[in-house]
């Protein structure tokens, strides 16, 4: 009962490429591959301005004076 065998799986198909069509299905799949593709882009781009906004590239040490 929980679980599905071939033949369902098989009817879903069928009633998806029904409803969709032969060609849409690979168009919806480029639309999620573009889609990915900007995602990323926009992530790594983010990163890189983080990184831009640094303090003249120098980093800045604390040393303290008391001994725990």
């Amino acid at each position: 009962m929980g679980s599905f065998s071939i033949w369902h799986w098989l009817i879903v198909l069928v009633v998806i490429l029904l409803l969709f069509g032969r060609g849409k299905i690979p168009e919806l799949m480029g639309d999620v591959a573009k889609g990915i593709k900007s995602f990323k882009k926009g992530m790594s781009e983010d990163d890189a301005a983080q990184t831009d906004k640094t303090i003249d590239g120098k980093t800045v040490e604390h040393k303290s004076d008391e001994v725990r």
